[in-house]
């Protein structure tokens, strides 16, 4: 067994001891998801800002540069906070040479779709105003990874010119949950049962017509036209149920001439780049996607001419 393999168990064994009970409430497993946050590492500034018209936390890494990432956390549009994808972000803009933003987007069941969907790309199209587009770049991990999809739909519907680049971490891009992998991968994915999944939709979706709803672009991305989105990495372990929510996309990405990259890790269970700092294997996917979004930021670099 490789050690990455063996890192991926120990994940998924400590991912079965921390799953939610199906009794737990929504404020219950809120504070439970909170107590995993992750501060800023040494050497980044964290500040608390406005982007949007919601709160924010902005990530500068000592030397940065002149790019900025919007960062979109996880947590099925009902758990999780700017504080919660602040590992992420931090992380990503330690490797990018970037300034972060970690959103503080709206939750349901007291804000469901398109309330997520409206802040991020309120969040977006402030960025863009205050910094223009060729210097941005958008990530997200789970539901956040959807809905940094769900905003580039919504900004190019709304004539934004888009980001540099897009890296997501298991995307959650089907709310209709019509993927194989809601089957295969039923009892092997060690964080969720697909009733799980499915309770999360229940609370963001719409009440008066979630089935419509879930097949909406904005809300399942899987279905949009993906059709002039920049150049999108796609990072998915092998045991998750959203799996096919992944490879969906990055087909239909690649059908739309849409420069796509698609890293499956085998046995790697849902969002483990989510442990970076303590896991190796979630370090080097962290690297790479900071390879990724770095190397297309410098190609839209403009050097000044003498």
């Amino acid at each position: 067994m490789t050690t990455t393999r063996a890192e991926f168990d120990q994940l998924s064994e400590a991912y079965a001891d921390a799953r939610f009970s199906p009794e737990a409430t929504v404020q219950e497993m809120r504070e439970a998801f909170a107590e995993g946050a992750v501060p800023a590492p040494t050497g980044v500034t964290a500040t608390h800002r406005d982007l949007g018209g919601r709160p924010a936390i902005e990530l500068r890494p000592d030397g940065a540069g002149d790019g900025i990432l919007l960062y979109l956390h996880g947590g099925g549009y009902v758990i999780g906070s700017a504080e919660t994808g602040v590992g992420m972000a931090a992380g990503l803009a330690v490797r990018t040479g970037t300034t972060a933003y970690s959103l503080d987007y709206r939750l349901a069941p007291e804000h469901r779709f398109p309330a997520a969907v409206d802040d991020a790309l309120a969040a977006y199209a402030d960025l863009v105003e205050r910094h223009g587009a060729d210097r941005l770049l958008l990530a997200g991990d789970s539901a956040g990874g959807g809905l940094a999809v769900a905003t580039l739909i919504a900004a190019r519907e709304a004539g934004l010119e888009m980001p540099v680049a897009t890296a997501v971490f298991s995307p959650q891009t089907d709310l209709t949950l019509s993927g194989t992998s809601f089957t295969t991968r039923d009892g092997d994915d060690p964080l969720f049962h697909p009733d799980d999944i499915a309770a999360y939709g229940r609370r963001y979706l719409p009440e008066h017509d979630p089935g419509d709803a879930a097949r909406s672009p904005l809300a399942s991305p899987v279905f949009a036209d993906l059709s002039g989105l920049p150049p999108l990495l796609i990072q998915v372990g092998s045991r998750e149920l959203l799996h096919d929510d992944a490879l969906r996309l990055a087909v239909n990405a690649a059908h739309a001439d849409v420069d796509v990259t698609l890293e499956s890790a085998a046995r790697a269970p849902h969002n483990y780049q989510t442990a970076v700092g303590r896991l190796a294997a979630a370090d080097r996917a962290l690297d790479r996607a900071g390879v990724f979004l770095a190397e297309r930021l410098e190609e839209h670099v403009v050097v000044p001419t003498a």
